[in-house]
């Protein structure tokens, strides 16, 4: 018996002297310098002495090089949205606001530990867009008229992921007149967009008798005369008008996708279409006389919102 005593006190001595030994080991990180270098590359799509602003594509193509970054990322200063640059530091986008603007690009490389630099530049591009004159008759009816949603098909409001590989709101989409108790005013705002073809303008006039539909705080986004705080429902709205143009669509899905890629993209900050937030990109995924399908990037983090209208009667 004292020899198995004996045995077991030796096993714990033993077992704590191996604790004591691995508590006081020392771990290091190894050389945490911030990357270094680093230089943002970017190539216009058919820019030269003639075209110092590009082809009117608004195709960029970004390389980034630096010293010991492990991984990028890039605001191309569209939005807040902020991308992750492949592993070789090589991205492509496209700049779709018509007409000659100015970007400012950030990139923010990483190293070791989670170390980091960043850069900026800014460049000049030209977008040139002429959309199919066929979505102008549809949408305008080559003067003016008038949308609503259409609460008679299911869909009507849907939610999906922000993917170029997913364009269906496998989230969330509403039953038929699913609003109507809790949220009516859905239903009745309408929405005007008129072409004078002598200027070749466009404007948006929206009209909330019964409030605009919305969330409230960060999700009207900025929506003005939008309390800071409350759930979904109908909040006092004046309305509003803005001028509007067309532009390719900036989400880049397939060509084979079921999308006109072709975008509505709104002016000022007291428009919108269907939701009450301040949406720029309005996506045309199909349009005929009596039906518009529209998909727009929520104001929440990764999610894509589907809006069916219809005219009004």
């Amino acid at each position: 018996m004292k020899a198995k005593i004996l045995y077991g006190i030796a096993s714990i001595v033993t077992f704590l002297i191996l604790l004591v030994s691995c508590t006081e080991e020392d771990y290091s990180l190894g050389d945490l310098t911030a990357p270094s270098n680093v230089v943002i590359n970017t190539e216009i799509v058919g820019q030269d002495a003639e075209h110092p602003d590009g082809d009117g594509s608004g195709n960029v193509i970004v390389s980034v090089t630096s010293d010991n970054a492990l991984a990028y990322k890039i605001d191309y200063g569209t939005s807040s949205e902020v991308n992750l640059v492949p592993f070789n530091g090589v991205a492509t986008k496209k700049y779709t606001a018509t007409g000659l603007n100015n970007y400012r690009i950030i990139v923010v490389a990483y190293g070791k530990g989670g170390s980091s630099s960043n850069i900026t530049k800014n460049i000049s591009i030209r977008s040139d867009f002429s959309p199919d004159p066929q979505i102008v008759t549809d949408l305008t009816n080559d003067t003016s008229k008038t949308w609503v949603i259409d609460n008679s098909v299911a869909g009507h409001l849907g939610v999906g992921p922000w993917s170029p590989g997913s364009i269906t709101p496998e989230w969330y989409a509403a039953g038929i007149n699913d609003k109507a108790d809790c949220c009516n005013c859905f239903y009745t705002a309408t929405f005007t967009f008129t072409f004078v073809p002598a200027s070749g303008t466009f404007s948006l006039d929206v009209a909330t008798p019964d409030g605009a539909f919305t969330k409230t705080g960060d999700l009207a986004g900025g929506l003005p005369g939008i309390p800071a705080a409350g759930d979904e429902g109908c909040y006092d709205y004046g309305g509003g008008s803005s001028s509007f143009s067309f532009a390719p669509a900036s989400s880049e899905v397939a060509d084979t996708a079921p999308s006109t890629q072709t975008s509505i993209q709104l002016t000022g900050s007291n428009t919108f279409i269907g939701y009450g937030a301040t949406q720029k990109e309005y996506e045309i995924l199909e349009i005929t006389p009596t039906y518009l399908y529209l998909r727009a990037q929520g104001t929440e983090t990764g999610n894509a919102w589907y809006l069916k209208l219809k005219p009004a009667q």
